[in-house]
């Protein structure tokens, strides 16, 4: 079992886009939190694929109970339609 702070940096080094994990309503997730499964993936998910899709996709069955928004480089969350390739080319 992981940190937040560490399936964070984890999806980040994977995917190429900053995560922030939050409660269901809305709270954000303290880093320190314990007893978070790691994130399993080891390949980044297709850049034609969009944020909803990763989210539906790799997020939401490996920590249910949770939520995530995907961040833009400036801190804010992207829309569901946005392209993973978008996001990752503002991280270069």
């Amino acid at each position: 079992m992981a940190t937040v702070e560490a399936v964070e940096r984890k999806i980040r080094s994977v995917e190429g886009f900053r995560v922030a994990v939050r409660h269901l309503d809305g709270r954000n997730v303290r880093g320190d939190r314990t007893h978070m499964p790691t994130y399993q993936f080891r390949r980044a998910m297709a850049d034609s694929a969009n944020v909803k899709a990763w989210r539906e996709g790799r997020f939401r069955g490996r920590y249910p109970g949770f939520e995530v928004d995907v961040l833009h480089r400036d801190g804010t969350r992207a829309h569901g339609g946005t392209l993973l390739g978008t996001m990752r080319a503002e991280y270069r």
